[in-house]
């Protein structure tokens, strides 16, 4: 090699290295999914939503609070702390409930709909103007000649995902 490649490796080198220095970081309240995170949060803690509705799914309470807890590890570059996060999520479950839907001509339902409702408090320890108290609710029908039992696990997996979304967007990508 002579002195010109040696030199321009070297310079990429130490550019490659400044470069990669910053980017994780950035300013240290974005990051690649969207989230503003107040930039001295490094932490969030997630409590146990214990299920409150007339209808008890005994996996339910586990199952939401840790796809919430999930989400954060996943998303974020904060840590998660069994309690008083800087970032700070509690509430219950209030609603999980199926219901007819789509009556047909014959009385009788066509699709059933399960819904699944949670309310949640937030605390931002860094910026109390983005804590909430807010109920979310999602639901999805399924045909009403499937049994509830054998289809229920693909159907809360499915809720969830859309409850945690919007939680998450909520909390911190302000919409």
């Amino acid at each position: 090699m002579n002195g010109k490649t040696v030199n321009m490796r070297k310079i990429l080198l130490v550019f490659l290295t400044v470069l990669t220095a910053f980017l994780p970081t950035g300013c240290g309240i974005y990051s690649f999914t969207g989230a503003s995170i107040p930039p001295e949060a490094k932490s969030f803690s997630v409590q146990q939503f214990p299920n409150n509705a007339l209808l008890v799914e005994p996996l339910l309470s586990d199952q939401f609070s840790n796809a919430l807890r999930n989400r954060f590890m996943s998303q974020t570059n904060l840590r998660m702390v069994p309690v008083n996060g800087d970032l700070e999520f509690e509430g219950e479950i209030v609603e999980y409930v199926t219901s007819p839907t789509a009556i047909q001509a014959d009385q009788t339902a066509a699709l059933n709909r399960l819904t699944i409702t949670v309310n949640v408090r937030f605390s931002n320890k860094y910026d109390e103007s983005k804590n909430f108290e807010s109920k979310f609710s999602h639901y999805v029908d399924y045909p009403s000649n499937q049994d509830l039992n054998s289809i229920k696990d693909g159907l809360m997996t499915e809720i969830i995902d859309v409850l945690v979304d919007n939680i998450f967007n909520k909390a911190v990508v302000n919409w």
